[in-house]
């Protein structure tokens, strides 16, 4: 161990919220909170050191139309990587992204899988359209082929009723997420109404992302079964313009999105204020740009977010969720380094001073 190459990163490790250490060190790839003895070659980066952020909504390999080639995917993988996240959960995309899993320089992917929606009920070449007697099976396929996550499309707008409407009878969701948790697998929808939301949690859902239409009387029910929400606060930005593109067609769910925009803060604060999970995520893919992480962060404090929890919404709480490990003793050194303490501005997170990926200093 002697003449092998050591990473020292001096002064302060935000280990976790109550672990604040003031060195660790980087052998072989992991990371060790005792000096090698005898080490030689230190490279020394000195700041303030996070675990990888985690994206926990993202998608690589998809674009505004659909999949994309690899080359398009890594330029997006390396996008995140370089803005410091270094975990992400891919909530749904079509092209096959396991190549990444070669690459020692990307950020891990926890996949979903591929979307599951109602026929023409979701974006063109995004899903798996199908139909409620078909869902079980869609999503026992996904659960296999996926990392541990399924990811459904709950609602959308309903051209002929033209509002927002949910996809799934209610016995159709129940089974879907009984099958996908009896092959191990969590189950997560895309959710921006209020009606699809009920019938989810009590079909025993996990996770529910963008959660624009919790409202106070769904909160006590999120909150009793632990649902987490990933907000996507930075697409939810994007509503007021969706609405503008379909007012003349759609007026009904035009209003219907600016008015879950204009409350989407207080939803998200009034979630967290009831002990409901919630966690970083940016919808980066599609029509988002990646490398989207630290707006999302600050868009949770915004919120009303402590700074403290929207930190761990996308380091600690969020790699425990995932079940990936932090900065530990003997875990994959994945982590970035900053020149001031994030916990008393988030924004310092938009400028990585150094990024570590398997514990190689690649930014």
């Amino acid at each position: 161990m002697s003449d092998e190459p050591v990473l020292h990163v001096k002064g302060r490790v935000l280990a976790g919220p109550d672990d604040v250490r003031d060195d660790l060190w980087v052998v072989g790839g992991r990371i060790s909170y005792d000096r090698p003895p005898g080490a030689r070659d230190v490279r020394r980066v000195d700041g303030w050191a996070l675990p990888g952020l985690v994206d926990a909504h993202c998608h690589v390999g998809l674009g505004a139309h659909g999949p994309v080639d690899r080359d398009v995917a890594e330029r997006q993988a390396l996008t995140d990587r370089d803005a410091g996240t270094l975990l992400i959960r891919d909530a749904g995309s079509p092209s096959d992204t396991r190549w990444t899993d070669d690459r020692e320089d990307l950020p891990k992917i926890i996949r979903a899988g591929r979307h599951i929606a109602r026929t023409r009920r979701y974006l063109r070449g995004y899903a798996h359209e199908v139909e409620p007697e078909e869902l079980v099976a869609h999503v026992a396929r996904e659960a296999r082929r996926g990392d541990g996550w399924v990811k459904l499309v709950g609602d959308w707008i309903d051209r002929e009723a033209g509002d927002l409407s949910a996809c799934w009878p209610r016995e159709a969701a129940e089974a879907a997420v009984k099958e996908a948790h009896r092959l191990g697998a969590r189950v997560t929808a895309h959710c921006f109404s209020e009606d699809s939301l009920r019938d989810l949690v009590e079909s025993g859902i996990d996770c529910i992302e963008h959660a624009t239409g919790l409202t106070d009387d769904l909160i006590p029910l999120f909150a009793s079964r632990a649902v987490a929400i990933v907000p996507t606060l930075v697409n939810i930005a994007t509503f007021p313009e969706l609405a503008d593109g379909g007012a003349a067609k759609y007026p009904r769910w035009s209003a219907h999105m600016r008015r879950l925009h204009a409350r989407r803060y207080d939803t998200v604060r009034n979630a967290y204020d009831a002990g409901i999970p919630v966690y970083v995520g940016t919808d980066a893919g599609g029509s988002l740009p990646h490398g989207l992480v630290a707006e999302e962060v600050a868009e949770l404090v915004t919120a009303g977010i402590p700074a403290v929890d929207a930190l761990a919404a996308t380091t600690w709480s969020a790699r425990a969720w995932l079940g990936r490990p932090g900065l530990e003793e003997g875990a994959p050194a994945d982590l970035v380094v900053y020149d001031r303490d994030p916990r008393t501005d988030v924004r310092v997170l938009g400028a990585p001073k150094r990024v570590v990926v398997n514990g190689r200093v690649v930014g």
